[in-house]
């Protein structure tokens, strides 16, 4: 299916975040997953990798990430690119929401150093 309608893309709830899936295989995307993610205000993030390069492109709000033991501030038009199995954690620290969409390619997994690896659901 070439065009995920915004209102037929599913809505996943996780602590103090959600995420609605656009492309994604059960979705009909081949090589690449896409969602729009919000982290709601006060989101403490987690430290973890992925396994192939993701991208964060900020629609609104602000949040902070680290990254190879940089700290940076990312706001709404900034890009932000993951290297594959590179820890990075974002968070927000204020107390507005912050959105952005991400894009990683079909077959990632992330995992928390030293944890299990997982898929997200809104990725597959």
């Amino acid at each position: 299916m070439p065009l995920v309608k915004a209102a037929d893309a599913p809505v996943f709830e996780g602590p103090l975040m959600t995420a609605v899936g656009l492309a994604a295989p059960s979705r009909g995307s081949t090589e690449n997953s896409v969602w729009r993610f919000t982290l709601h205000a006060g989101n403490p993030g987690h430290a973890h990798a992925v396994s192939r390069e993701e991208i964060f492109i900020a629609l609104s709000g602000q949040a902070r990430a680290t990254l190879a033991g940089e700290t940076f501030d990312f706001r709404a038009g900034d890009a932000l690119v993951i290297p594959a199995d590179t820890v990075f954690h974002v968070w927000v620290p204020g107390d507005e929401p912050f959105e952005a969409v991400a894009i990683l390619p079909v077959g990632a997994y992330a995992q928390a150093p030293g944890g299990d690896r997982v898929s997200p659901p809104w990725a597959q």
